[in-house]
């Protein structure tokens, strides 16, 4: 494994179209907005299209979802257990998580299980994820369905339940700008690796592969583009801040609503002697 030497930011643009790509349990499952009609993801939806991703690639990984499940695990804590149990000292059990599971060597990952009596350990990962607020404000869509409830069998007697009515909603369009950085320091201290950052890369580039639902079919998430930046030293010639806004994107027509990324100029500003890797999503 090839040690990680150069900072990296990334800045990613995905599109939504006719989809609910986070949904916000706290109302009713619409698609998240902030007050100003902008949409949302939230940095742990886009971990969890990585993490899948990861998965996906061969890579073993700590926090999975209940049906992506591919160790046996019920729980964190069993999961934890089946490979540090016994392990007393913290800076080795973070040392054995990290070399044992991508996802903690990337994001990171408190142990605070009953297994460790009380003891928790804390991986800090270099990679960041910032939640993502789209380009434009949304238009919110909401549809009613009916929803059968008939899943068992009915006695002798006993009458069909009726279907109940539901709803279902999504944003009409939208163009989301993902942000990142991977941190070397903090490589150091997980083993994060040149060939994780490749993986993470691949990851980005294919976010939404085996990702369908019916909040989300195929074809209705699409990465757009994904701007990889390599600083020249560790700490970073410019900041991630100054990094991630020269990616500019603007409305070609102000005055028409967007219905596809085509509407979109999307543009660079290069940054001088900052090595840049445009790339086209899947």
């Amino acid at each position: 494994m090839s040690k990680l030497e150069n900072k990296i930011d990334f800045v990613m643009l995905v599109s939504a179209s006719r989809a609910n790509c986070n949904g916000d349990p706290l109302s009713g499952n619409r698609p998240r907005t902030d007050y100003n009609g902008f949409g949302e993801m939230s940095d742990v939806c886009i971990k969890r299209k990585i993490r899948n991703r990861m998965q996906d690639l061969g890579e073993r990984v700590f926090v999975q979802s209940e049906d992506r499940c591919d160790d046996g695990c019920g729980s964190l804590s069993e999961r934890a257990s089946s490979v540090l149990k016994g392990i007393k000292d913290r800076d080795a059990y973070a040392k054995c998580a990290c070399e044992t599971w991508a996802d903690v060597r990337a994001f990171g990952q408190v142990f605070a299980f009953k297994d460790n009596k009380g003891v928790s350990v804390g991986v800090r990962g270099p990679v960041s994820v910032h939640q993502a607020v789209s380009v434009s404000p949304v238009e919110i869509e909401s549809m009613q369905i009916t929803k059968s409830v008939n899943g068992e069998k009915k006695e002798k007697g006993e009458n069909r339940a009726s279907d109940t009515m539901g709803m279902k909603h999504f944003v009409r369009f939208g163009l989301y700008r993902i942000k990142g950085s991977i941190n070397v320091q903090l490589a150091e201290k997980t083993g994060f690796s040149q060939e994780d950052a490749a993986l993470v890369k691949e990851c980005l580039r294919t976010l939404f592969v085996n990702d369908a639902s019916s909040a989300r079919p195929d074809g209705s998430m699409e990465v757009v583009k994904l701007f990889w930046f390599r600083h020249n030293c560790r700490d970073g010639q410019y900041s991630s801040a100054k990094v991630h806004r020269s990616v500019k994107v603007a409305l070609k027509n102000a005055e028409k609503l967007p219905a596809c990324a085509e509407d979109y100029e999307i543009t660079l500003e290069p940054l001088d002697g900052l090595a840049t890797e445009i790339i086209d999503g899947i």
